[in-house]
């Protein structure tokens, strides 16, 4: 619990008041929103129906940081968690160290209290959102301020190539064994045509090809949904990506680089992966095939890669009870799955039967894409 809540304060170290209270866009939150956030589940869904001696920091703060969970009463609109400006980062602060303390005295008992190892996963899981949402906010920085030191220590991609499966009778889905978010189970079996997947993560370096070969400008690569979104985005890159002093550039969290054409490549939402896959004479990989064949892929951890699977329910899954029936439950509609982690993902989080997911036309998470095609 400790190791986890100061995790989270390390990524807001350096920092300032104003940085951590501006919201870049709708589908992002402030910093200062996620410190409060995180607190407010461990206050509402741990402390509270755990211990009867235990009080609210603030009872208001219940309304204020509640995220989007409608049984539990009324919140703000999310895309105006930027204006909340009380209370005060201080004030977010003290109240960290409140549920903190309250957590300490708890754990002093005999048993892990309900809830606990949720509540400390949601807390990882806003870490890597707090760096995505930050990089989205100094994006539209031109100052484009970095706030992290250095990049992760990567290994280098395997080479291009494929790996072939036969097929068959397989099972997905978390097994039971350990922590898993309820949309990971339950584990059940898939038939599989024979197939093959890339060695590794489509790299940067193949990205520029595709635009060079005018990807962003030939409508018969696209879905009609993702044409119109290029069209009205004039998206010409991924995110984050552009063209100075005659070379292609990426903006980090520790400023803006080279882009690196043997790294993953990052920023595309789920139409341009599948543009790409077209282009490349290919296809994205379904939720199954990915899965099944996670413990022999190349790059696995280095960006989340985008599925042809539509986030539903994997069959016989049934909703938790009570509020935390809306964790998973209520996004599984209008979202494809991304299989795999990145390198902002906590690596507890990364295991094969992770299902993270988001609407098709999201570029700010740290989202890339792995090849698949039939098998020969």
């Amino acid at each position: 619990m400790r190791a986890v809540r100061a995790r989270t304060e390390a990524l807001v170290e350096g920092l300032t008041a104003e940085d951590m209270g501006a919201q870049a866009m709708p589908d992002a939150s402030p910093a200062k929103w996620h410190l409060g956030h995180t607190t407010w589940f461990f206050e509402t869904f741990v402390l509270g129906p755990s211990t009867a001696a235990y009080r609210p920091f603030e009872a208001a703060f219940r309304t204020l940081f509640n995220s989007y969970y409608d049984s539990v009463g009324p919140r703000p609109p999310r895309p105006e968690r930027g204006l909340m400006t009380r209370p005060p980062l201080a004030t977010v602060l003290a109240w960290r160290r409140h549920v903190d303390q309250a957590l300490e005295r708890l754990l002093a008992g005999d048993a892990a209290p309900p809830m606990l190892a949720l509540g400390l996963a949601h807390e990882e899981q806003h870490q890597e959102l707090m760096v995505t949402d930050l990089l989205a906010l100094f994006a539209r920085n031109p100052l484009e301020p970095s706030w992290q030191r250095r990049p992760p220590a990567t290994e280098p991609l395997p080479a291009a190539g494929w790996n072939a499966w036969p097929g068959g009778i397989g099972a997905i889905g978390h097994d039971g064994a350990g922590f898993a978010f309820d949309n990971e189970g339950p584990r059940h079996r898939v038939l599989l045509a024979p197939y093959r997947l890339g060695r590794r993560p489509v790299t940067a370096g193949e990205w520029l090809a595709f635009m060079a070969d005018d990807g962003y400008r030939r409508p018969l690569l696209w879905q009609d949904d993702g044409w119109a979104e290029v069209v009205a985005n004039r998206w010409v890159a991924p995110e984050y990506w552009d063209f100075r002093d005659g070379e292609w550039t990426m903006l980090t969290p520790w400023g803006r680089r080279p882009v690196e054409a043997a790294a993953p490549v990052a920023h595309v939402s789920w139409w341009e992966a599948d543009a790409f896959a077209r282009w490349a004479g290919a296809r994205l990989p379904n939720e199954a095939e990915w899965e099944t064949a996670a413990e022999g892929l190349g790059g696995c951890g280095r960006v989340w890669e985008w599925t042809a699977s539509a986030h539903r329910p994997h069959p016989g899954w049934r909703a938790p009870p009570g509020a935390m029936g809306e964790y998973n439950g209520k996004f599984m509609a209008g979202r494809f799955v991304l299989k795999g982690g990145c390198w902002a993902t906590p690596p507890g989080h990364v295991r094969p039967s992770s299902r993270n997911f988001f609407p098709p036309s999201a570029r700010w998470q740290i989202t890339g894409l792995r090849l698949a095609g039939e098998g020969q």
